[in-house]
């Protein structure tokens, strides 16, 4: 049967995703012995590096996984939710009958960061620092950026120089739109993986990925967004 997309099969194992190097990561994974679940998030971690303008550990990521031992579906709700102190009447207080679109006001608790690690915890083999041992290679070394995140971040430019001037510094690098096809590393995003794999300390490998999660929202990783 004809269809519009291209036919995906295989007798080892598929990945699909959006970007074909996070596709090529869930496919080195299996391959290395990983199963379904650590391959998923080997991936998810470097679409956050390819796509930054679609995928990122301050958004949500509803799940919807099947487990092959039980025969059994299972969701991990990724769904961000409110801070505690995004009360109405503290809308109210800043003159405010609607919650902004953008900027700070709006920004939910991160909830992909959270379910990436469940479900890596729960169903998962791999360490997390093999898992995101890929996305920290690509924001360190750099990978190629794709015509839709540069136009993406030609039509934000106005905000980042204006408003959001540290967004200006890592999309805009010496004031420019990155090129199509060219480099583009985050190594402030490789040194936040980094320190998260340097703090996910523990005596069986839950209990280190337990402790990456407690330090992205109760460590450095929550710390530096107060701050913010």
């Amino acid at each position: 049967m004809f269809t519009t997309r291209p036919e995906i099969s295989g007798t080892f194992g598929v990945v699909a995703t959006t970007h074909w190097i996070a596709s090529a990561v869930g496919m080195a994974v299996l391959e290395r012995g990983g199963n379904a679940f650590d391959a998923a998030v080997a991936a998810a971690f470097t679409l956050n590096v390819a796509e930054p303008h679609l995928n990122g550990p301050g958004g949500d990521v509803p799940i919807i996984l099947h487990d092959a031992r039980s025969g059994a579906q299972r969701v991990i709700c990724g769904q961000g939710v409110s801070p505690a102190a995004a009360s109405l009447e503290h809308f109210a207080a800043l003159g405010l009958d609607l919650i902004p679109a953008t900027g700070v006001l709006p920004a939910v608790v991160p909830g992909a960061f959270d379910a990436w690690m469940l479900m890596l915890r729960d169903w998962g083999t791999w360490e997390l620092a093999d898992v995101l041992a890929y996305a920290i290679g690509y924001a360190g070394a750099g990978i190629p950026i794709v015509p839709r995140v540069s136009a993406t971040i030609e039509g934000v430019r106005p905000l980042f120089e204006t408003e959001w001037q540290s967004s200006a510094a890592v999309f805009l690098p010496h004031g420019e739109v990155p090129a199509p096809g060219s480099s583009f590393a985050r190594p402030a995003l490789a040194a936040t993986w980094q320190r998260l794999v340097r703090e996910a300390t523990g005596a069986s490998r839950e209990a280190r990925i337990d402790a990456a999660r407690a330090a992205f929202y109760r460590g450095f990783v929550a710390d530096a967004v107060d701050r913010f």
